[in-house]
């Protein structure tokens, strides 16, 4: 079962990225039983934490979400974790070529690096149940530095390419996921004025 790779990504990455290329699994194959299991983590805590607990702004009044606005948004964040992590692998495909490794069939190798090297994204969505903000961006904060470092890490074995010219393909693919990011927040605006905003209630 590909969920076997994650206790590997901590403790162990380098085995684990030739294993993942040995494996080599179709994208198909890598969505259903990868990265659609652990993206559920995040959404499904937050609206956890953001119905039932609540949060607080300094000392202002607890502030909780309504149970509808909290699916709504949290099912649209799930929608974009989905597209981001493909969105990330087949640019990574794509540009592969320019650093010296060839196309591969469907990106599954450029899919397979990034939901993998995701795996810190994914799992630092448990912080959600604790919804103190500045708890929750350190946490994020630390995952998205370690994720960083699986793409790096993750080039020469699954793409088969130098460690200098990984270094630079890192560069490239950390501002693919800038670009996204910013993105998303744009998106976020739009979305929230066609009517999906979040409705708050009082805890």
């Amino acid at each position: 079962m590909l969920l076997s790779h994650v206790p590997g990504m901590f403790t162990h990455p380098d085995t684990e990225w030739e294993l993942i290329k040995k494996e080599h699994a179709e994208p198909g194959r890598i969505y259903m039983t990868y990265i659609c299991i652990l993206a559920l983590i995040g959404p499904v805590c937050a609206f956890i934490s953001t119905t039932q607990f609540g949060w607080r702004v300094g000392d202002g009044e607890l502030i909780k979400l309504t149970t509808m606005s909290s699916i709504q948004l949290n099912v649209l964040t799930y929608v974009a974790i989905l597209v981001g992590v493909f969105g990330l692998g087949w640019m990574i495909d794509w540009m592969s070529k320019t650093y010296g490794s060839g196309h591969d069939e469907h990106a599954a190798n450029g899919i397979a690096l990034a939901a993998y090297a995701c795996t810190p994204l994914f799992l630092v969505g448990f912080v959600s149940l604790y919804p103190v903000p500045w708890v929750n961006m350190l946490a994020y904060l630390a995952a998205a530095a370690y994720t960083g470092y699986l793409i790096y890490d993750g080039l020469p074995h699954v793409l088969g390419i130098t460690k200098e010219r990984a270094f630079m393909f890192c560069g490239a693919i950390l501002a693919v996921g800038l670009v996204y990011l910013v993105i998303t927040r744009v998106g976020t605006v739009i979305i929230w004025s066609l009517g999906f905003a979040p409705v708050f209630v009082s805890g």
